[in-house]
């Protein structure tokens, strides 16, 4: 009694102490459900051996009585280690285990489509056109019945956390097929190859997985993409002929960062934009899109894992980035850093940042960092300012995405979603938990995919997240962002990917 009593005062307290990151606290104490408070990991693991320690040498039970919790654990471990393996660690660093004899890469796949449908839009990049997870267009009218998505495809594909860029009828991701990334393009109505590029490199850690991590990016009948080990290329949408291609890394000097590259290329007027982290002067590096020439590079800060972001200002265009442990904006032209702010705690910055009217902009981390709403002014020397508005932790957006709708910021906190207001940074409300997944937004609606692969239908507003619907698409862990093109939605994780037809409502929706 006295051990499950410290156990339990032990795991309140962790739980109560609100200077740890969310993370630590689910390593050492786990919730389990909405109904259980809370189960320990490292705290039980404790509890328990000193449970079996009582139990074998100081409870005056009989021999044989003492020894059976130690044989059926012996049994136990034996069992686990002949049919289970750890398939993967959660966003909340959590482990999965699945069975050894579960397929890692096969899944069923089916091509229902004729291959006549049409086509209504594209989705040409990370994050939508716009590349900030708004869309513009139709409505989808989601439900059961004639409201209910028809899937049209469902493949399965190589490991990865990459997301599709779609451009006509082609659908491209980045997928890892044992020692090779590979660029696949698949026809969007069928679900079929059409071609595939390949290069020489593999990611891998227990904890983030395996393979390439950024979406394509498809401009002027060009597939712009960068692998998780830094190759950056340039293909012939059509054919998938190499253009140009060369290692950030190498050419800046750099070092992989822990969880590889996970920048998806920027392509503005002809320029790509890389955030490879060098130093002296090769932190963002500005490529011709056309020919791989080497056009500028700017600053010495280190990389994170958000994506280069094209922003206007205080009237000025801007490529922020996010640095080891700052925000910086480089000159569009030159590279040179325009402003740079110290930033975040050291642990890995990921969601992009959001821009928000009136030359200011959104950024969000986890581990505990929070948001801060930054303003940019323009002195009465001419150069760019930047200054605190607020900063808040109501919003920690780990890995996913934020997405600004008039004056609420929604997104996830540290799995579950929450939205903010951009006037003080105040919370509005803090409801679902969806894990750490992607989504986007159209008109009024949301699509957001958990983290269990579950795919959500929300209607938030100041009130509430009014969850509509939800849809089970894949049955373990999806990380990878959605893309809907037109009413084409596509959606994978690392094993599979599937196509689904949305209905459309006639109204139409401008972007915000």
């Amino acid at each position: 009694m006295a051990i499950l009593v410290l156990a339990a005062i032990a795991i309140g307290f962790v739980q109560s102490w609100t200077e740890w990151p969310f993370q630590r606290k689910e390593l050492i104490a786990v919730p389990i459900s909405t109904g259980v408070r809370f189960i320990s990991l490292t705290i039980g693991t404790i509890a328990g051996v000193l449970l079996l320690l009582w139990w074998l040498f100081f409870s005056r039970a009989a021999l044989r009585l003492r020894l059976y919790p130690l044989v059926a654990l012996v049994g136990l471990g034996v069992f686990a280690g002949l049919t289970l393996r750890i398939g993967g660690f959660t966003g909340d660093l959590i482990p999965t285990l699945e069975w050894k004899w579960r397929s890692t890469r096969k899944v069923l796949g089916s091509e229902s489509s004729s291959g006549t449908a049409s086509l209504r839009g594209d989705y040409p990049q990370f994050l939508g056109p716009a590349r900030n997870g708004i869309l513009s267009g139709s409505r989808p009218r989601i439900g059961s019945g004639s409201n209910a998505p028809v899937e049209l495809w469902r493949v399965p594909v190589g490991a990865g956390w990459s997301g599709f860029a779609v451009a006509g009828r082609m659908a491209i991701t980045l997928e890892q097929h044992g020692t090779t990334e590979q660029v696949v393009a698949r026809d969007v109505i069928t679900g079929r190859d059409v071609w595939s590029a390949t290069n020489e490199a593999r990611y891998f850690t227990p904890l983030g997985g395996e393979g390439p991590r950024s979406t394509p990016t498809i401009v002027d009948g060009r597939v712009l993409t960068q692998g998780a080990t830094g190759w950056l290329q340039a293909l012939e949408l059509e054919t998938g002929r190499l253009l140009w291609g060369t290692n950030i890394l190498a050419f800046a000097e750099a070092g992989l960062p822990e969880w590889g590259i996970s920048g998806s290329p920027l392509v503005v007027s002809n320029r790509v934009y890389a955030l490879a982290g060098g130093r002296e002067g090769k932190s963002l590096l500005v490529f011709d899109a056309a020919t791989g020439r080497l056009l500028a590079s700017g600053g010495d800060g280190s990389a994170n894992y958000a994506s280069p972001a094209w922003m206007t200002l205080a009237g000025t265009p801007q490529v922020v980035v996010l640095n080891g442990r700052a925000v910086t904006a480089h000159d569009p032209i030159s590279a040179k850093v325009l402003w740079s702010r110290p930033w975040g705690t050291g642990f890995p910055l990921v969601a992009n940042p959001v821009e928000v009217p009136g030359s200011r902009l959104l950024v969000s981390g986890g581990y505990a960092v929070g948001s801060e709403l930054l303003e940019v002014v323009r002195d009465s020397g001419g150069t760019l300012q930047v200054s605190n508005v607020w900063s808040s932790k109501r919003l920690k957006a780990k890995f996913s995405n934020p997405i600004r709708i008039g004056t609420l910021v929604v997104g996830l906190d540290d799995g579950i979603l929450a939205a903010i207001d951009l006037a003080d940074g105040s919370q509005k409300w803090k409801e679902g938990r969806y894990g750490h997944g992607q989504g986007v937004w159209i008109g009024g609606l949301l699509i957001q995919m958990s983290e269990e692969g579950e795919l959500v239908m929300l209607e938030p507003d100041a009130t509430g997240p009014n969850e509509r619907e939800r849809i089970r698409v894949f049955d373990r862990k999806t990380w990878n962002p959605i893309a809907l093109a037109g009413d084409l939605l596509l959606a994978r994780n690392d094993r599979e990917a599937v196509c689904y037809r949305l209905g459309l409502e006639t109204r139409v929706a401008a972007v915000r």
